[in-house]
């Protein structure tokens, strides 16, 4: 395999979702992850890198990729209500709730919108800032894909009448390089058992596609996504997900003469996206169905147009929710308020003109804060807080220092969320073990769930081989900047 003298050392990122810092070392030291364990023993190990809010997979992928929280890509969850065209925005959340409003509908949002309207063009990917310098990029399996190469997807011919796209066609900005599932294939002969996203073993077949044809651009995103759905009904101590990824990632290293030569041509990062909380089996106990703690106000139905008479609309991504007040006759407060009545619910956030405001189920008090002050956390950031800091588990030394205990990087991520999109919003949070629900929601119990601010499913590792680099701080809203500084310094700039 030659090297591209354009880009002397490609960067390799592979995404396993849901991959989390206790199950990897357990599956390392057991002997389950023999390629996991190598990159580690040769490079960096970050076990706590911050993911974005709230912990879903479209969510986070646009953080990374752009290198800020929703508040400036705008892309605020798996699903939330536009404002502006009256109408919930869903990429995704399971069948019935995909069924309901329709799957047309969806899959539009989550193959065309998504990347071309809601990504905001305010705000720039890896992949354009890297065309911009002449170096080019590969996205696999990601369904965040936004750059400046103009690609001709197709639909095959069985599934057209699902999507909006005339003749099964539609071109959109990509990568240079593109796969993502039986709409864009690298190999001609390749084949998933999936429709859009194809399964890990698809996903490590385009990349070793790439390496074997030496086409390795100086970016390459692999999504590995399987291992989120097993972890749904397993719970998040499963590590046979792991065990089959790490066998795809051995065949990869296995191209080169030897693993420690595939460091030495490439940069490997493995990293997860968002972690999972364990879920209780009581469904009274842990289901929060957030339609009968708001009963006694009428509330938007699925399969219909919200109507000019609905007071809310309930957007669920999965432990965390957005909840929409469209009657503004009715202030966030009182519904902040009924919402208080529920212990299991440990965050409540809503905006406030300037200030985000903060209660809870669980404990006492408010807490109110606004960007710029006399605190500042351990990420550089300074905040005006006032009230009870415990409710975001927060804790002061010296006056000043701020830093976080249960919800990591939480000031921001809360404000980023409050702030990813218009309209009359409050945030809500579940604590561990909960889940929320509302019509049609699907839910998980005896399993694991994601979504919310907790450290359980915020917190995922890093790891880093083939360079001493690492990011300027553990958050995922950091790995943009390392990924266009590494690029940068493999050319010499």
């Amino acid at each position: 395999m030659k090297q591209d003298p354009q880009t002397l050392k490609p960067v390799i990122l592979l995404n396993i979702d849901s991959l989390m810092p206790e199950p990897l070392e357990i599956a390392i030291q057991t002997g389950k992850a023999p390629a996991l364990e190598f990159l580690m023993e040769n490079g960096t190990y970050i076990p706590n890198m911050v993911s974005s809010f709230p912990t879903m997979s479209v969510t986070i992928d646009s953080t990374l990729l752009t290198g800020t929280y929703a508040d400036e890509h705008h892309v605020p969850g798996l699903t939330w209500f536009d404002n502006s065209r009256m109408e919930i925005i869903n990429y995704g959340t399971g069948f019935r709730e995909t069924f309901r409003l329709g799957m047309r509908r969806t899959a539009h949002n989550m193959l065309y919108r998504l990347n071309n309207e809601h990504l905001s063009s305010e705000v720039s990917t890896i992949y354009e800032d890297l065309a911009k310098k002449g170096i080019p990029s590969a996205s696999i399996n990601s369904f965040v894909y936004r750059g400046n190469t103009p690609q001709r997807l197709q639909v095959p011919r069985l599934l057209r009448t699902m999507t909006q796209f005339k003749d099964g066609e539609w071109t959109t900005n990509a990568t240079s390089i593109f796969s993502l599932g039986l709409f864009s294939k690298l190999r001609p002969w390749g084949f998933t058992t999936q429709i859009a996203a194809g399964n890990y073993k698809f996903t490590a077949r385009e990349l070793r596609y790439l390496i074997r044809k030496d086409k390795l651009p100086g970016f390459t995103f692999c999504i590995f996504q399987d291992m989120d759905t097993r972890l749904h009904f397993k719970g998040p101590k499963d590590l046979k997900g792991i065990t089959k990824i790490d066998r795809e990632i051995q065949k990869a290293l296995n191209m080169y003469p030897s693993w420690e030569e595939a460091l030495n041509r490439n940069v490997w990062m493995v990293m997860g996206d968002n972690g999972h909380s364990p879920t209780g089996a009581n469904y009274r106990k842990f289901i929060i169905d957030l339609r009968k703690i708001l009963k006694k106000y009428r509330i938007s139905k699925l399969e219909r147009r919200v109507h000019k008479n609905d007071q809310l609309v309930l957007c669920v991504n999965q432990r965390m929710a957005y909840i929409y007040i469209l009657d503004k006759n009715l202030p966030l407060s009182v519904i902040a308020e009924r919402l208080k009545s529920d212990r299991r619910i440990d965050i409540i956030a809503w905006k406030d003109n300037n200030l985000i405001n903060i209660t809870s189920g669980m404990r006492q008090g408010i807490l109110r804060f606004c960007p710029t002050g006399k605190y500042k956390d351990e990420y550089n950031q300074t905040w005006s807080i006032e009230g009870n800091i415990e409710l975001l588990d927060l804790h002061v030394k010296n006056e000043k220092e701020l830093s976080y205990g249960n919800y990591p990087d939480a000031l921001a991520r809360i404000y980023s969320a409050l702030h990813s999109h218009s309209g009359r919003f409050i945030v809500v949070n579940a604590k561990p073990g909960c889940d929320f629900k509302a019509q049609s929601t699907p839910f998980h119990l005896r399993g694991a769930a994601h979504g919310s601010l907790h450290k359980q499913e915020t917190l995922v590792p890093l790891l880093i081989a083939g360079t001493t680099a690492r990011p300027t701080f553990p958050r995922i809203a950091d790995m943009k900047e390392f990924i266009l500084r590494l690029c940068s310094e493999q050319r010499g700039e």
